[in-house]
Parts: C-alpha cells; structure tokens; sequence
C-alpha cells in the first residue's frame, strides 16, 4: 500500500492544532478532530512551504507558555 502523503502532484492542505503543530494533510481525507485548515488545497512542496515559513517554534504551545515563565523567573534573579 502506498503512503498517501507521498504524492507530489496531489492536493493537499495544511492543518494546525491548538498546541500550534502543523501538519500536511491529504485533501481526500477528513480533516481529523482537533485540527483546523490553515491552507486549502494546494501542491504538496506550496504546503510544505507554508508550513516552514509559519511554523518557526516547533515546541507546543504548552511547553512555551512554561519555558516563558522559567525565563522570566531567571530575568529577575539578576
């Protein structure tokens, strides 16, 4: 069985979480819960562009918010 994600001439889309992790999505499948198009379809390599010019910070959302605070607690033991 092929790999669906594999298809350069395919249409894809581009999804993001609410942790703020894209993801490149075959356009014939159901977007999943917990996920919402932030590109429509479009080639696989103008999706994976996308991507790479939006998703700069790979860390989750989660893991940022408590990284933020650890810095601000190290900031003002100066």
């Amino acid at each position: 069985m092929s790999n669906p994600f594999d298809y350069e001439d395919s249409s894809y889309l581009v999804l993001k979480n609410d942790e703020g992790q894209y993801s490149l999505w075959p356009a014939s499948i159901e977007v999943p819960k917990g996920w919402t198009q932030m590109l429509g379809k479009a080639k696989r390599r103008v999706c994976l562009d996308y991507i790479a010019e939006q998703w700069t910070d790979m860390r989750p959302l989660s893991l940022c918010g408590e990284t933020g605070i650890l810095e601000s607690l190290h900031e003002t033991d100066g």
